[in-house]
């Protein structure tokens, strides 16, 4: 008797715990296509620096809600929600299971549990309220500010992220709801088998510090320089992610290639651990497996024939 295909399968974890190559592998087993969970991967030209799938592993597999708009333009929670249950239901429609990746997860459990996220519009005017306020006193005191509010969604920010502070700050403006509030169900969700990579959080590091030295002989200085000429600030919006601000301050001469490179990493650790806040160890949900396991495609095969 064969065993049914659920058809939605998510493949979280940290960041360098090899989500790509097990979605790829995943999909070519299963006959299925990937929707992206990465809220960095959703922006054009931001290529070596967010991972994203390069042209030859896309090849191996259908991928979507890759390169949707430029990295100066706001994506939001809501947008991704919209797109992804789209894309989902256009590749269950096709017969073929959609393999969620990514380690966004906000993204995640929103569209696995069915969050119910408002298009708030933005506020122009209380944005550069709160953009000058930033600009006077520091993001610090918005951060601040949003934990007073909303202790809940403030712990799921990084505290430098000032546009994401200040978008959890419109919603509150312009709603008078708690921003963590509006995370309740709103349809069925999109549930299925979820597979978590781990690993030691030693040999996370080493992975990424090995990655980050590879993104760098790959052309990432390049292709920071490259934004940088056509107008974007790094360090600023989507282009605050580590790495980014990190070339930036290089690039402005502020410090030396060797002290940035070092920064982004450090800076990247600290990404995996609020990753942690997301994809808890102990989550009931989450079937975990050890990301250097070299039969990782077989285990997580037998998960889905498992629990789906």
């Amino acid at each position: 008797m064969s065993v049914k295909v659920p058809e939605v399968i998510f493949v979280v974890g940290p960041t360098a715990a090899g989500k790509t190559r097990l979605a790829i592998e995943l999909a070519q087993r299963l006959s299925g296509e990937i929707v992206n969970a990465d809220s960095r991967q959703v922006y054009r030209h931001m290529d070596i620096g967010t991972a994203k799938p390069t042209p030859a592993e896309r090849s191996e597999a259908r991928h979507h809600l890759l390169d949707l708009l430029p990295p100066d333009q706001n994506f939001s929670l809501g947008t991704f929600l919209s797109l992804a249950r789209s894309s989902i239901d256009e590749i269950n429609g096709r017969g073929s299971p959609a393999i969620v990746a990514g380690g966004t997860g906000q993204y995640v459990w929103a569209l696995y549990e069915g969050w119910n996220v408002p298009e708030v519009p933005p506020d122009e005017d209380f944005r550069r309220q709160l953009e000058a306020e930033a600009a006077e006193s520091g993001g610090e005191a918005l951060f601040r500010q949003l934990g007073s509010l909303d202790p809940e969604r403030a712990s799921n920010l990084d505290p430098r992220n000032v546009r994401r502070i200040i978008r959890a700050l419109e919603i509150h403006h312009v709603t008078g709801e708690k921003p963590s509030a509006l995370q309740q169900s709103g349809d069925k969700g999109r549930q299925g088998p979820v597979i978590g990579l781990t690993l030691d959080r030693n040999r996370l590091y080493e992975r990424i510090d090995a990655r980050l030295d590879r993104m760098m002989a790959d052309g990432f200085l390049d292709e920071a320089r490259s934004l940088q000429d056509m107008g974007y600030k790094l360090g600023e919006g989507p282009l605050a992610c580590p790495g980014y601000r990190e070339l930036g301050q290089f690039l402005g001469e502020e410090t030396s290639l060797e002290e940035a490179v070092q920064r982004a990493k450090f800076q990247t650790h600290r990404l995996a651990r609020r990753q942690y806040t997301w994809f808890k160890p102990g989550d009931a949900r989450i079937n975990w497996l050890t990301g250097e396991d070299s039969a990782l495609a077989e285990a997580a095969a037998k998960v889905i024939a498992r629990v789906g």
